[in-house]
């Protein structure tokens, strides 16, 4: 809390306003978060002293990228450096009854925003994990190389890979063409959407934040809603209904959860080491 004040000056030019109070926030467990307020404004500050000099950047880029789809409300970007990344502060709200449907409608629109590769025009960040974004025509190559391989190159170095480990992702690289095949077109992705990074704003409207962007297959950005306790059925029928899903995509929803769960391996430790094989080898 007193480094983040010392910091107050250089918020203080970026935003053009005095701060008058800080205010931690609870949640989160990558970054720290703080309500910063004014005399007429309320500000949302996060600092990670764990993340990379340009984490903040590659987020900001991804949060203005999502904010031009215009399909979801995204808290706009006021300031950013290497030390923080201050954002609009969005009131929460209460949910009304069509807030699932209306939220699962809206990231389905969201996927309609499209690029003509897979990848992105950086590389962004999943916690504080480096997502390698070169982009690529091929979908099963991009995700094979850049989210599983690069996933395993991570747990070799911080001592977490077992021969298990390494055969259940090798073993893939002769068949995720045909297990990834696609003839849709790269979606813009939120990357990291699960309860914990949605609220309901003050007036009722969805909001995401704390994006992990790229171009990729829509089913991959579907998945990780699934985990840690999923959505409302609501939203995946209204998503459903807004867009349908190809067949397969239920098979191919484990393969995409491994992802996240092997980086949940490396970044917290061993406890999803079996999530992430089981989710490989099923």
């Amino acid at each position: 809390m007193d480094r983040l004040k010392s910091w107050q000056q250089h918020l203080e030019v970026a935003l053009g306003t005095t701060i008058r109070t800080w205010r931690p926030l609870h949640g989160g467990c990558i970054a720290q978060a703080f309500l910063a307020e004014s005399a007429t404004d309320q500000f949302f500050v996060k600092h990670c002293p764990a993340g990379a000099p340009e984490m903040f950047a590659a987020e900001a880029a991804g949060l203005r990228t999502l904010a031009n789809s215009a399909t979801l409300r995204i808290p706009a970007v006021l300031a950013v450096s290497e030390a923080f990344l201050v954002l609009e502060y969005v009131e929460p709200g209460t949910p009304g009854p069509a807030f699932m449907p209306d939220f699962g409608a809206q990231f389905a629109a969201l996927h309609r925003a499209s690029a003509a590769k897979f990848g992105f025009t950086g590389d962004t960040f999943l916690g504080t994990t480096r997502q390698h974004n070169a982009e690529s025509a091929s979908w099963p190559e991009f995700f094979y190389e850049h989210r599983l391989v690069a996933q395993l190159q991570l747990a070799e170095q911080n001592h977490l890979a077992t021969p298990e480990l390494r055969h259940a992702i090798r073993s893939l690289e002769a068949r995720i063409a045909q297990l990834l095949a696609t003839d849709e077109p790269p979606a813009l992705l939120h990357g990291d959407l699960w309860s914990g990074n949605f609220l309901v704003a003050h007036d009722g409207a969805p909001c995401i934040f704390d994006p992990a962007v790229y171009y990729g297959s829509r089913e991959a950005d579907l998945a990780m809603t699934y985990l840690f306790g999923g959505f409302d059925s609501a939203f995946y029928d209204a998503y459903q209904e807004a867009w349908p899903l190809p067949d397969g995509h239920a098979r191919r929803r484990r393969l995409y959860e491994a992802y996240h769960m092997l980086n949940h391996l490396n970044l917290f430790g061993s406890s999803y080491y079996s999530a992430a094989l089981s989710r490989l080898t099923a």
